[in-house]
């Protein structure tokens, strides 16, 4: 779930789906044993490290805008091994510093360094006390970016548009199975080893590296995940804690894409509210038809579906994953009723397509575990490292027996939470099928936490987090969590309250924690 943070149409993320359980050999520094009294591996060499901040190398990016990297390892439990550049960028402090405040902007996915480079404007109040940073997280954006190949936009790899209609469990299953070599065979050794618990550990080596006793951060959506994961992996060494669109800590992906379906359908209904009020509006100016006529768009699209500049089809599930994104903001609406506009009227994709797209270049086997280039992330990471990452933090898997009895039932019940967005939260959560189990570390350990005072900041009318993932979250977290009630509507608070903005920046900026349990009102002005 990608935080909205600047108007731009591209990396927009919602959440559901990855790899792999990771053992945590210890909590903190190298000298930490493991829990059977085993030493702990060495990690002195990682914490030794000073980033080494120089201009950023793309051309666009603003020019107070300085990048670095952290190196860690590949794999924590044989740091001796192979290891990892993860990709950071920072505004300095306007004044004096007294240390960094590192942003995670969602997805899971989403790409701090190109955020940043055009969203940054939004954090400028920060910079009047803190070096405001943010990073790519392993296997994301330049820092060994996962892909599913092929030159997919979507993430799903060799899935059929019809593979979850089909009365032949059998055919899912196995591109599904299919699925899951195509994504391992083009992401490289950094599969094996991506999701938040590693990320976690990854950002403590960043706070070393950066100088920090403690870590300051703002998470958004996915990164209170993370920002939860590492308050219980690290709760001495957490300092001012924001968490923006609390995401769920014990809900399974299958519960996780009802709710995401059932969220989403309500923000386009509200769309479609506005829409209509638009002579230009693609779906008419009939409120009552426009729902229908959304649904018969994504049907027709998925029977015959156009070709991009790219010479791929675009498909109605392809749409729902553009619409999808574009729906975290009511600022984008303007954008998206044109774009849409575009496809029906003229049958052009580029417009739609930015939505989705997180990258640039054409997907490539990885290698060694540098920087990438800006200009060769792949088009379809942000969803390939969604997927990986969120099956990675999910321990559940679907037996084939299971998918083949229940498939016609998820089916009915998606379809129920949402005509449109049902069909393809549901294939986000089957696309774990054929992948390692994930931890079960989130799910069970990540509770009673130890740690400062923390902000969870909630929105009522959020899409993609529930404000009710807000308050379970406060209470598994324990005494350390401090609610902030958002009484408006979109994805995350921050960039569309005020009110938010001005207590998020006292807590981070002078330690200033409203009651628990206080509230914000919406703003004033109508939007958009």
């Amino acid at each position: 779930m990608l935080a909205k943070l600047s108007s731009r149409p591209a990396l927009r993320g919602c959440a559901v789906t990855g790899l792999l359980t990771l053992a945590l050999l210890g909590a903190g520094l190298p000298a930490l044993a493991t829990a059977d009294d085993r030493p702990a591996p060495d990690l002195s060499r990682f914490y030794r490290q000073k980033v080494k901040w120089a201009a950023c190398k793309t051309p666009d990016a603003p020019k107070d805008l300085q990048c670095g990297k952290v190196t860690v390892p590949l794999d924590y439990a044989k740091p001796g091994g192979g290891t990892l550049d993860l990709a950071l960028a920072r505004y300095r402090a306007t004044g004096k510093s007294r240390g960094s405040v590192l942003l995670n902007f969602g997805g899971p996915g989403g790409a701090g360094v190109s955020e940043l480079a055009s969203g940054g404007k939004e954090f400028m109040d920060l910079t009047n006390g803190y070096d405001v940073v943010t990073f790519d997280p392993r296997g994301v954006g330049q820092s060994s970016p996962v892909s599913c190949g092929e030159g997919s936009d979507q993430g799903s790899a060799p899935i059929d548009e019809d593979a979850t209609d089909s009365s032949d469990p059998k055919t899912l299953l196995k591109q599904l199975r299919k699925a899951a070599a195509t994504c391992a065979k083009y992401s490289g050794p950094v599969l094996p080893h991506i999701g938040t618990v590693n990320a976690s550990r990854d950002l403590d080596v960043m706070r070393q590296a950066l100088g920090d006793k403690k870590l300051n951060y703002l998470g958004f959506s996915y990164g209170t995940r993370l920002g939860a994961v590492y308050a219980a992996q690290f709760p001495k060494k957490v300092g001012r804690l924001v968490l923006d669109g609390v995401d769920t800590l014990t809900e399974p992906l299958s519960e996780q894409g009802i709710a995401g379906a059932e969220g989403q359908q309500t923000a386009l209904e509200d769309f479609l509210d506005w829409c209509v009020q638009d002579i230009a509006c693609p779906f008419g100016t009939d409120a009552r038809s426009a729902p229908d006529r959304a649904v018969q768009l994504v049907r027709s699209l998925d029977q015959d579906p156009v070709q991009t500049d790219f010479g791929d089809p675009f498909s109605g599930q392809d749409l729902v994953g553009s619409i999808s994104q574009a729906l975290y903001s009511k600022q984008l609406w303007p954008t998206l009723e044109r774009a849409i506009a575009s496809l029906v009227e003229d049958g052009d994709t580029r417009a739609i397509m930015a939505f989705s797209s997180g990258g640039t270049g054409l997907p490539h086997l990885r290698g060694g575990g540098g920087i990438v280039d800006a200009q060769d992330v792949p088009l379809d990471n942000l969803p390939a490292a969604l997927m990986a990452i969120n099956c990675a933090d999910d321990p559940d898997r679907p037996t084939a027996e299971q998918i083949t009895r229940n498939l016609a039932g998820l089916r009915a019940e998606y379809e129920q939470a949402s005509p449109v967005f049902g069909r393809y939260r549901l294939t986000e959560v089957l696309l774990c099928y054929g992948r390692p189990k994930g931890t079960d570390y989130i799910r069970d350990d990540v509770k009673n936490v130890d740690a400062a005072k923390m902000l969870l900041v909630g929105t009522r009318g959020d899409p993609a987090t529930p404000y009710r993932w807000t308050v379970e979250t406060a209470q598994r977290l324990g005494s350390s969590a401090v609610v902030l009630d958002n009484k408006g509507e979109g994805h995350t608070g921050y960039a569309s309250s005020k009110c938010v903005h001005h207590k998020v920046n006292d807590f981070l900026l002078y330690g200033s924690l409203p009651p628990s349990g206080s509230s914000c009102q919406p703003d004033t002005a109508e939007v958009p």
